[in-house]
């Protein structure tokens, strides 16, 4: 592999672990098992104020944040590859 995609990214996410918590009826916890390797991510979908608080928004809130965890990760593990080569 030679360049990271969406669909790689995706692909992990989908294949992990997820559990999903509410904590102070305005903030959604996101804690991903990558079954990969049994790394753990953990990401954060917050509102201001919990009258506007919506749990499917702050699941998908909470996924971008560890999707762009991932990302940095994976592209760290392929510059290391591709510097090896």
């Amino acid at each position: 592999m030679d360049k990271i995609t969406q669909e790689y990214i995706d692909k992990i996410l989908d294949d992990s672990d997820v559990e999903y918590f509410e904590a102070f009826g305005k903030t959604v916890v996101a804690v991903y098992r990558l079954r990969k390797n049994g790394h753990v991510l953990v990401g954060v979908g917050a509102c201001v104020s919990p009258a506007n608080f919506d749990l499917e928004i702050g699941k998908k809130v909470a996924r971008e944040d560890v999707s762009n965890q991932l990302w940095a990760r994976e592209g760290y593990l392929l510059q290391e590859k591709l510097k090896g080569e």
